[in-house]
């Protein structure tokens, strides 16, 4: 962001979404900032995420928990659980496809988070909430669909810069749950990142311990950023 003059804004207090004990607040850029574009790559490389149109940063007095991470993709190679992923999910096709809302997208998103997300304020997201949680006008978004035939199981929403692609959200089908659809998101996002020749895949925040986030510690190698710098996971 040095070649970008940008404000920041910090959110007030509200609940934290893993401790429900805690607090927490954010740092955000101007979410009114020329050329967001522009400076979303170098924001992502600075440990921001997307979020609709908003780039922000964990920012919490008394808490650190939220680690920026992602993967090497260049040198990532899956596991044992990772591959017999890829194995069950062969027999389906991964298309890159125009971001936005169709009533195909929007049926499946609701059922994802009428399932997964009970009563966490997003289960009765119409298409509006869709468009404005999922892309935003400036973001380099594509929609990795996963079809079984021209059934639909499961979007994998990324972000394609010039440093890397960055892991936005994924929703799926819950009804195959054994397939394991997220985790083959993140897979068909090292894959994308490979073959646009870019190094890295952005999973966002990883919390240490935490059952909601712990499994992004599975892809390797992966990288944290601690005190400004990118450094191993180990």
């Amino acid at each position: 962001m040095r070649s970008e003059r940008v404000r920041l804004f910090q959110t007030l207090p509200h609940a934290c979404g893993y401790f429900p004990e805690r607090t927490a607040q954010n740092l955000v850029i101007d979410p009114a900032a020329p050329q967001l574009d522009k400076v979303y790559g170098t924001a992502l490389a600075g440990g921001f995420r997307r979020a609709g149109g908003h780039l922000y940063h964990p920012n919490c007095d008394q808490c650190r928990a939220c680690v920026a991470c992602r993967i090497d993709a260049d040198h990532f190679s899956p596991d044992r659980s990772q591959r017999r992923c890829e194995r069950r999910n062969a027999d389906l096709t991964v298309i890159e496809a125009e971001p936005g809302y169709t009533r195909e997208r929007h049926r499946l998103y609701e059922r994802y988070l009428r399932t997964r997300h009970p009563g966490g304020g997003m289960d009765a997201a119409d298409g509006d909430d869709f468009a404005r949680f999922l892309t935003a006008p400036w973001s380099p978004t594509v929609f990795l669909e996963f079809r079984q035939g021209t059934t639909l199981l499961g979007v994998a929403v990324t972000d394609v810069c010039l440093n890397g692609v960055s892991a936005v959200y994924t929703f799926f089908d819950p009804s195959h749950a054994e397939r394991g659809l997220g985790t083959f998101g993140i897979l068909s996002q090292v894959a994308l990142a490979r073959r646009r020749g870019l190094p890295h895949v952005y999973l966002g925040f990883w919390i240490e311990g935490h059952p909601k986030m712990d499994y992004k510690k599975c892809f390797r190698p992966l990288e944290i950023r601690r005190n400004g710098l990118w450094q191993p996971q180990v």
